[in-house]
């Protein structure tokens, strides 16, 4: 399979003495100086709401994050802000580089981190990118097929909590490093076994249903679904609203709701208020 573009996916560069302390200082991730699987990341508001997410990478002396098209300003900004007198430069990098995905090593790239099954980020030059194959659904079904929940297609930025979308699950927070921006309010959900919200895939969503649907229990919302593809969806539900024997519908329709293969959470899961 070749390289094929993802063109809502902003490329940043963060390099210099200081660009390691400033990651791992405002990040969600442990961020770390060498090659390897790439890591989930997140850029929080203090109240502990993801704003940006994504992977990073080290490469050629830099990190090399991206980030969903929407927030990628903001990020920018955000991350300028906080740099502060840090020896670091902060490149958006979306004027001269581009970001692909493969699932061919050969093609090159560094491996998702999150589920082997999501293959490779590629950053390359404007020029080199320019023989890449067109975007297409690929990488959305294998990310919905391993439940993983993306800003922009999924949710919006400003309204989850890390939890919400597995990211405890799959490395992108760290619980043992030094605070960052929204720390104490992961920390203690993390702590005190608070989330309610998770990430479920839903089977047989029917056609004319968009990202925001709501899908209802026993006449209850449970949650919405992100961007569907070929009939599926990463949704994000209320475990504690999923019964045994409950039957499932977006817009009147049954569908089917099943667990992502690395969840240790369950249907029917009720927790402590936070």
């Amino acid at each position: 399979m070749t390289i094929r573009l993802r063109p809502h996916r902003v490329p940043f560069r963060f390099a210099g003495p200081d660009a390691q302390k400033l990651l791992n200082d405002v990040l969600t991730a442990r961020i770390v100086a060498e090659a390897g699987p790439l890591r989930w990341w997140a850029l929080l508001s203090p109240q502990g709401k993801v704003q940006a997410e994504g992977l990073v990478g080290w490469a050629d002396g830099a990190f090399w994050l991206d980030a969903d098209a929407s927030v990628a300003d903001g990020f920018f900004k955000r991350m300028r802000m906080y740099k502060l007198r840090a020896q670091l430069e902060i490149e958006d990098l979306r004027g001269s580089h581009r970001v692909g995905w493969t699932d061919e090593a050969e093609e090159g790239g560094e491996a998702d981190g999150r589920d082997t099954s999501l293959g490779r980020r590629v950053i390359a030059t404007t020029a080199d990118a320019a023989v890449w194959a067109a975007a297409d659904d690929r990488f959305a079904r294998r990310r919905i097929s391993a439940g993983v929940a993306e800003l922009g297609p999924d949710f919006a930025p400003d309204s989850v909590f890390p939890h919400d979308i597995g990211m405890d699950f799959l490395g992108g927070v760290d619980f043992r490093k030094g605070c960052y921006i929204g720390q104490e309010v992961v920390s203690r959900m993390q702590h005190r076994g608070t989330a309610r919200r998770r990430p479920v895939i839903v089977a047989g969503v029917p056609d004319g249903a968009a990202a925001g649907a709501p899908v209802v229990i026993a006449d209850r919302e449970a949650g919405t679904i992100g961007t569907p593809v070929d009939g599926e969806a990463v949704a994000i539900i209320r475990l504690d609203r999923v019964d045994e024997g409950a039957r499932p519908t977006i817009g009147g329709l049954p569908v089917e709701l099943r667990l992502p293969s690395w969840a240790t959470y369950h249907f029917g899961e009720a927790t402590a208020e936070a």
